[in-house]
Formats: structure tokens, sequence, C-alpha cells
């Protein structure tokens, strides 16, 4: 039997390349999974090839908007949370910084909110990036004792969702509600 048979699981992000593959994933062990995201870009996405949306619950909305996120999160109920939502390219962000922090940061501090007031136990993973990192340009792969930095919008903004997660961790985090990044 599989860990994740009947267990309730949200994925921000599923319309995503990693967010659909993890949705089907989860679909084959038979999970029920929900997702949170804006609408896939185009109709030779992923979450459309693979048919998710009409092989799982799912609502189109945008994590910076904390009411509709926090209704998604209550309504659901999620037993674990997979938090893979992020504006994510780096050439984007430079284009749009604001946006770039609007909705990685915010939009995490609203689920993380959201999460906090479940009367229900749930575990949350927060997915940043290996960018989150002051880039050194050392010669081995950074370790998750290095310094926090971030150059260009995405990577300071993933940066910040780590400390985002560390703080509600410490504030909130409990044998209800645990938090990993």
């Amino acid at each position: 039997m599989s860990f994740w048979k009947d267990k309730k699981v949200l994925i921000t992000g599923h319309t995503g390349f990693k967010g659909a593959w993890l949705s089907e994933l989860l679909i084959g062990r038979e999970a029920e999974i929900s997702g949170i995201s804006l609408p896939p870009e185009g109709t030779d996405s992923l979450f459309s090839q693979l048919s998710l949306g009409t092989r799982m619950a799912g609502a189109f909305l945008d994590i910076r908007d904390a009411a509709a996120l926090e209704r998604a999160v209550t309504d659901f109920a999620p037993d674990f949370v997979l938090h893979l939502a992020a504006q994510s390219l780096v050439r984007r962000s430079y284009r749009d910084p604001a946006g770039t922090w609007a909705t990685n940061v915010m939009g995490t501090v609203h689920l993380l909110d959201a999460l906090r007031r479940l009367e229900r136990p749930v575990t949350a993973v927060i997915v940043t990036t290996d960018k989150v990192y002051e880039n050194n340009e050392w010669a081995y792969a950074y370790r998750e004792n290095d310094p926090l930095g971030g150059h260009d919008p995405y990577s300071a903004s993933k940066a910040a969702c780590e400390l985002a997660a560390a703080s509600w961790r410490r504030s909130f985090g409990n044998a209800q509600f645990k938090i990993a990044t």
C-alpha cells in the first residue's frame, strides 16, 4: 500500500511542468489531490497534455489573493501541501521585480498563514531553489548552511521565502503544523 493512498495533498503550481508531473505521480499513488495555480500557459502544456484538469480537483487562482487562497485551503483541508507556485523565470524577474516578489514572497506568506489557521494537522513543503544561496562561484555545490543571498529579483525573492518559512516554522510550527523547505 502506498503512503500517499487517500492522503489529501494540495499542490500549488500544479499547472507548471514540475507541478503537473507531481500531480501525475500522486494520482498514480491514489492520493486525493487538489491544485491551486494560474491557468496553464498554452494548450501544449504538460498539464493539458496529461488531461489533469479532468483528473483532479483544483482552482485557478492567484496566490497573491490571500482571501481566495485561504478559502481554497480551508475548503480542501489538506494533510500535506507541496508549494511549487512561483514566478520562476530570472529574466521575467528583471522585467517585473515587484510582481516576482509579490508572487514568490507574499504568495508563500499567504499560504503559510492560511495553513496556520487550519484546525487539523498539516505538513507543508515549501519548494525554493539552489539560487537562494549567495553566489560565490565556488567549485562545490551549495550546502544548506551556506549564506542566503541572490543578486537577481528571482533569487532574492526565493531566499526571502526561506526566511518566511523559517519564521512561520519557529513562530507557529508545532505537532499540528510542520514546515520544511
